[in-house]
């Protein structure tokens, strides 16, 4: 393979992914596309069938029932939000609630979940990249996959743009 290809194969990826890890740093904070949301699986409650460091997509879909797996709570810096699997729903003093359970838990959730908490079912989740996408929070993490490399392709193209103008700058010259 031409080494020069391959060069921009590999830049095209490094770059593709720097966006990646961005939209995903993002969209764990603010819902993407609508009202798809992206959250961090931060415990094994739900494993195997969800592993810790997972990212899970999720969708309000507005009404769950028994089997779905779903996501509720707070997110804050402080409180993170659960994902486990509805194993019941009730109605206690006309409100629809859900008892949840994690997969991997003895035991149901302690307190019923109301419908109006929930955030939205699961869709799909990738296993390990929420490792990533947490690292990536931190300071250092932040620095090393979205300031270092996104610094590295900007001197880059400062230096193709450098090299053009010297080259037009010799053309007109001649």
């Amino acid at each position: 393979m031409n080494t020069a290809l391959f060069s921009k194969i590999a830049y095209g990826f490094f770059i593709g992914f720097i966006i990646l890890i961005g939209v995903l740093l993002i969209g764990t904070k603010v819902p993407l596309f609508g009202d798809y949301s992206i959250k961090i699986v931060q415990s094994g409650s739900m494993e195997p069938a969800i592993k810790t460091g997972a990212l899970v997509l999720i969708y309000p879909t507005g009404s769950y029932r028994v089997g779905d797996v779903v996501t509720f709570g707070e997110d804050t810096k402080t409180r993170v939000p659960t994902t486990h699997r509805i194993i019941a729903e009730t109605i206690t003093k006309g409100e629809l609630m859900y008892t949840t359970k994690g997969d991997a838990n003895e035991e149901a959730d302690i307190t019923p979940t109301p419908a109006s908490k929930i955030t939205g079912e699961v869709i799909f989740d990738i296993p390990y990249i929420g490792h990533i996408i947490d690292f990536a929070r931190k300071p250092l993490g932040f620095i090393l996959i979205i300031v270092l490399p996104a610094a590295l392709v900007f001197i880059d193209e400062a230096r193709t743009l450098v090299r053009e103008f010297r080259k037009k700058d010799e053309e007109a010259s001649e």
